[in-house]
C-alpha cells in the first residue's frame, strides 16, 4: 500500500448514508431534498447537524449549494465546504476531497450530498436551456450533438466497430441490473425485463434504446465522512475510504488525450478510467482481483462495459462477453450495480452508488447482499462535461 493510501484509509471513513425517495416528480425544491438526505445520513450515523463542520456537493447549475443548504440545517459556520462544478465525473472526487479535509484536520465531520430534480425540473441534455460550460461543446453544438446520450452513443458505436460489441452485450447489463433492482425497495423500476424487451425498446440514439439509458430521477443522497477513529464509536461499523482518485484524461466524446500514453488511450473505445485505475489501486495496495463488489457508473449500458475493461476486470474489448458470461450477476465473480444502478434504481449523479457500496460492506443489503463483501469499487462517470472521472475503493472497517 502506498503512503497516501495508508494515510487516507487510517484517517477517513464513511459513517452514515441517507436517501430521499426516488421519483419522477418530487414536488419539492432541491434544497429540501438535500436537507432531507443529509438529516437521514446523520441519523444513520447517530449524529446531528451540530456535529457537522464540512459540507460538499457537485452540481451543474441544477442544485442547491452548500451556502444555502448549510444555514437551512443550522450549520452557519462551516470550517470547510466544497461546491464542485461538474456532473457524475466528479461525484466521487467530492467524497475523496472530504476525506482529505478530515485527514488534514480541516473538518472533523463532513456531509457530501447530491440533490437534483432531474425529471421534473432540470432534465440532462434537455431543451430550453443553454448547454453546460464545457469547452468541447462549442464544436458539437452547431451540429446538434448536445445530449449525453448522443455523446456516449458515438463512443459505444466506436467500441462495436473495433471489438464486435453487440446490442445483446448491452442488453446483458440492463437485464442483470433490473434483476438486482427487484430486490431493492428504493428502486424506481423493479419489474423484470428480458433480452427481448431490451432489444425491442424504443430507439433513442443508436445503438441505445430506452432500456440502455439511465432513469431521469428526482431525489437526493448523502454520505457522512468522518475520522476512522470516530466512526468506530458511532452507530454502524465504519466503511474505510481506502483510496480516492480523480482526473484521468479525456472526455467521452473527444479523442484529444495527449501525453506519454499511446493509443488506445487516445481513442473513444477507452475511457479516462484507464489512466486513473492504476493510481487508485496503488493507493490502496489492492488490485481488481481483490474487489468483491463494483458499483460502476451506468448512465448508459456501454459505460459499464468499458469500465469493466478499464478497471482491469477483463481485457480491452472483452467487456461485452464478460457481462454476457454472467460474471456481473449477484452470484457471479464480480457482482456489479447490486442496487440496480442508475438504469433501474434511479439516477442521482453518483453518490447513490457510494451509498450502495456502504450497505454492501456493512452487510445490510438484504436479498441483494453479496456474501462476505469486504472490498468495493465505486466509480464516477467516465468523461462527460469534464475530461476525466473519479473513483473510490472502500473497505469494511474493523
Amino acid at each position: 500500500m502506498g503512503d497516501g493510501g495508508r494515510a487516507l484509509s487510517e484517517a477517513a471513513a464513511i459513517a452514515g448514508i441517507g436517501y430521499t425517495p426516488f421519483s419522477r416528480d418530487s414536488g419539492v425544491s432541491t434544497t429540501t431534498l438535500a436537507c432531507a438526505a443529509i438529516l437521514e445520513a446523520l441519523a444513520d450515523a447517530g449524529l446531528g447537524a451540530d456535529d457537522v463542520d464540512g459540507i460538499a456537493t457537485h452540481r451543474v447549475g441544477d442544485s442547491a449549494p452548500p451556502w444555502v443548504v448549510g444555514p437551512a440545517l443550522g450549520i452557519d459556520d462551516p470550517h470547510w465546504y466544497l461546491d464542485q462544478f461538474g456532473g457524475g465525473s466528479v461525484s466521487h472526487a467530492v467524497i475523496g476531497q472530504a476525506a482529505m479535509a478530515v485527514a488534514t484536520g480541516m473538518a472533523t465531520t463532513a456531509v457530501c450530498y447530491r440533490a437534483i430534480n432531474a425529471r421534473s425540473e432540470f432534465r440532462p441534455g434537455g431543451q430550453g436551456r443553454a448547454p453546460v460550460g464545457a469547452f468541447d461543446l462549442q464544436y458539437q453544438a452547431p451540429h446538434g450533438l448536445l445530449a449525453p446520450v448522443q455523446h456516449y452513443a458515438v463512443a459505444a458505436r466506436a467500441h462495436m466497430l473495433a471489438y464486435g460489441t453487440t446490442r445483446e452485450h448491452l442488453g446483458h447489463v440492463a437485464v442483470t441490473q433490473r434483476a438486482n433492482a427487484a430486490a431493492n425497495p428504493r428502486a424506481v423500476k423493479r419489474d423484470p425485463i428480458g433480452m427481448d424487451d431490451h432489444l425491442a425498446s424504443r430507439r433513442i440514439a443508436e445503438p441505445f434504446g430506452l432500456l440502455d439509458c439511465c432513469l431521469e430521477t428526482d431525489g437526493a443522497c448523502a454520505v457522512v465522512v468522518t475520522s476512522a477513529e470516530r466512526a468506530r464509536d458511532l452507530r454502524h461499523p465504519p466503511v474505510d475510504i481506502a483510496a480516492a482518485a480523480w482526473g484521468g484524461g479525456h472526455s467521452a466524446y473527444s479523442s484529444a488525450a495527449r501525453g506519454p500514453a499511446p493509443p488506445p488511450h487516445a481513442n473513444l473505445t477507452t475511457s479516462s478510467a484507464a489512466r486513473l485505475a492504476p493510481r487508485l489501486y496503488a493507493m490502496a495496495g489492492l488490485g481488481p482481483r481483490d474487489v468483491d463488489v463494483a458499483e460502476i457508473y451506468d448512465c448508459f449500458t456501454w459505460t459499464v462495459l468499458v469500465q469493466l475493461e478499464d478497471y482491469g476486470f477483463c481485457a480491452k474489448g472483452e467487456g461485452g462477453p464478460y457481462a454476457a458470461s454472467g460474471a456481473t450477476r449477484l452470484t457471479g465473480e464480480l457482482p456489479v450495480n447490486t442496487h440496480g444502478g442508475f438504469l433501474s434504481e434511479g439516477y442521482v449523479h453518483g453518490i447513490n452508488h457510494v451509498a450502495e457500496a456502504v450497505q454492501q460492506l456493512r452487510g445490510e443489503a438484504g436479498e441483494r447482499q453479496v456474501p462476505g463483501a469486504e472490498v468495493a469499487l465505486t466509480t464516477g462517470q467516465p468523461g462527460h462535461v469534464l475530461a476525466g472521472t473519479s473513483a473510490l475503493l472502500l473497505t469494511a472497517g474493523r
